[in-house]
């Protein structure tokens, strides 16, 4: 009996300990869910019992281990010292993965995973960087304050040993009967006895995703994303194989001939230089020739007129690593991971760096941040860049905000090597901007809002350094891609199920350039490589997931993802489907087709990231 109650103590303290997250989570972010009702709060405790019960159980099964040393072992010092000590660190696990959810949902509008953890040891600094002092200070101190209650908890109501029996005979009936219910604690760490185990994806019951990821664990979904982060050969297995292949085939046409193709660049300009400018965060609603604001992009309104302009593009994905891969390398962003995490398998990625390379080009990279931040500078030396300039190749007094340089310095640096550069074959410049990130501090007031102050001041320094760059003689024979490095954080309460939350502006100008035009196709970020390289009349072959939008045999659609979302864009339609909730979310038109190559896509492109 003593040993029942024993178990039981542990295992409901945990339990409500999970529980009680999900009501605080919810008035934490009480304006997501002011239109539900006191049924929806219920809905949540309820589903989301199954990573409770897991975790209840997991965090049960050590006091029920020690406890049976509680029965043959005769001093019992050292064992209140091991259970207290247990209970500690259980409390300040909780209570940690329960703070940086709160802290971070914000910013990325998904429950805790892995991902923090990635970013914090690439670079310490620039995980940081999107939040003030007082805000990581307030978090620490959150932690503390969370882990002391559940402590204090712990140590009101748990007993730190079981009580030794008397008699042998006792010892032995209590030690069966701890090990009977210790091995019974599977049933809630695998959520049953069925052959699917608990994930994160068993909480999902709602069209409304706050409500979905309200009932997600923090920590569970933290330890998931640890332990199954490279099961990528088992994850999104929506057909058969020869179902994904067939869909895929039709996917991937990449094949141009003279007929098909349009070319945007004069006859003359052979071997342009070219610039790719990846602009952080910047959405299609900061342009008015996109529909969006009329004052804030001047620039990219301006520009626009003045070369070609993608009206249908979109982003793949939320994050910088992901967005650049998808750009530099024509490889579509993960769901579930980031690609750049792992420099064994971006080794094997192709690149336009590379590919220009072998055409004659040089490649050099800017950027007035951390170039270590994410693995970047393992997957840029991987993909052929020459040289890259980083925030550790400014004085450090121009090292002047949170994630570095700001802009219009790092365009600087890029205008004066060009101008001393006397090397006469063409190059390749990247420049990542990095000023319009949170927490938008910037050299710069036009704007109240702050904002959309700092895309303004970053739309300012591009529009700058073009103005700049047309006084020079390499502007004749320059092209120019401005393009996002992921979905805009603009409006601020966009949600992920909209589809105008991955709509962002591509812009190809320059002098190279024949003529102004809009191009109507629909794109995404991956297609870059594929179009930009057809454009230099440069083979892209090994661009497997890229394909040309100026080829008219090319299908045209648009694909992202974003953890726990895959959309399809396609003229039949566009869907946006839940892959933990198994269900559409969002859709319009005809959207099975566009969901039947969503699903062949993602499932394909997990297929050759496990090759890799």
């Amino acid at each position: 009996m003593k040993a029942f109650l024993f178990y039981l103590q542990n295992f409901c303290f945990w339990l409500l300990v999970m529980m009680v997250q999900k009501p605080l989570f919810m008035l934490w972010y009480h304006d997501l869910f002011v239109k539900n009702t006191l049924a929806d709060w219920c809905a949540v405790v309820f589903h989301a019992l199954p990573l409770d019960l897991s975790l209840a159980a997991y965090l049960t099964a050590v006091p029920m281990l020690l406890a049976l040393t509680d029965q043959w072992v005769v001093s019992k010092r050292w064992r209140r010292f091991v259970a207290w000590g247990y209970y500690g660190l259980a409390s300040l696990l909780i209570a940690s993965a329960f703070v940086v959810n709160l802290g971070l949902y914000s910013f990325w509008k998904y429950p805790l995973d892995a991902t923090p953890i990635f970013y914090f040891f690439s670079s310490p600094k620039d995980a940081f960087a999107s939040v003030s002092l007082w805000f990581a200070l307030g978090g620490v101190l959150a932690i503390v304050a969370v882990a002391t209650v559940i402590f204090m908890g712990a140590w009101r109501c748990l007993p730190s040993v079981l009580p030794r029996a008397e008699r042998l005979t006792g010892r032995i009936a209590t030690t069966f009967c701890l090990v009977v219910l210790t091995g019974l604690l599977i049933i809630p760490i695998r959520g049953g006895v069925t052959v699917s185990s608990t994930n994160t994806g068993k909480v999902y019951f709602s069209g409304q995703q706050s409500l979905n990821h309200a009932a997600v664990n923090p920590l569970f979904s933290f330890m998931e994303s640890m332990v199954h982060d490279e099961d990528f050969a088992n994850q999104y297995r929506f057909m058969t194989g020869d179902a994904a292949d067939r869909q895929f085939r039709q996917m991937v046409y990449t094949r141009t001939s003279p007929q098909t193709h349009q070319s945007l660049l004069r006859q003359d300009a052979v071997r342009p230089d070219v610039y790719i400018i990846v602009m952080e965060s910047f959405s299609s609603k900061l342009m008015k020739t996109l529909g969006g604001l009329p004052n804030v992009a001047v620039n990219l309104d301006r520009l626009s007129k003045e070369g070609v302009l993608f009206t249908r593009f979109y982003a793949n994905s939320f994050r910088t690593d992901r967005g650049l891969v998808a750009i530099l390398s024509g490889f579509p962003a993960q769901p579930t991971m980031s690609i750049m995490k792992y420099p064994r398998k971006t080794a094997h990625l192709p690149s336009i760096a590379a590919a220009m390379k072998r055409a004659g080009y040089g490649a050099n990279y800017y950027y007035g941040g951390d170039a270590d931040f994410t693995n970047m500078r393992s997957y840029l030396v991987n993909s052929g860049y020459e040289n890259i300039v980083s925030d550790v190749d400014f004085p450090v007094k121009e090292r002047l905000s949170k994630w570095g340089v700001p802009d219009h310095l790092v365009f600087a640096r890029l205008l004066n090597d060009l101008r001393s550069a006397r090397q006469a074959k063409p190059m390749l410049r990247v420049l990542q901007t990095s000023s319009s990130h949170e927490p938008f501090d910037v050299p710069y007031h036009r704007l109240a809002n702050k904002r959309l102050n700092a895309f303004a001041y970053t739309d300012d320094c591009i529009g700058k350094f073009i103005d700049q760059l047309k006084q020079t003689r390499r502007w004749q024979h320059s092209l120019v891609v401005l393009v996002p490095d992921h979905q805009g954080c603009y409006p601020e309460d966009i949600s992920n199920t909209d589809f105008a939350r991955y709509q962002i502006p591509l812009i190809m100008l320059g002098g190279a350039i024949e003529r102004p035009c809009r191009i109507d196709r629909i794109g995404s970020q991956n297609d870059i490589a594929a179009t930009l390289l057809a454009q230099l009349g440069i083979d892209h072959g090994e661009f497997t997931f890229s394909k040309d939008m100026l080829d008219t045999r090319a299908p045209a659609f648009a694909w992202f993802s974003v953890p726990g979302l895959l959309g399809m864009v396609t003229d039949e339609g566009g869907v946006i489907y839940d892959t933990k909730l198994e269900k559409t979310v969002n859709s319009y038109g005809q959207p099975d087709h566009p969901l039947h190559m969503g699903k062949a896509w993602l499932q394909k492109l997990y297929d050759i990231i496990d090759g890799l």
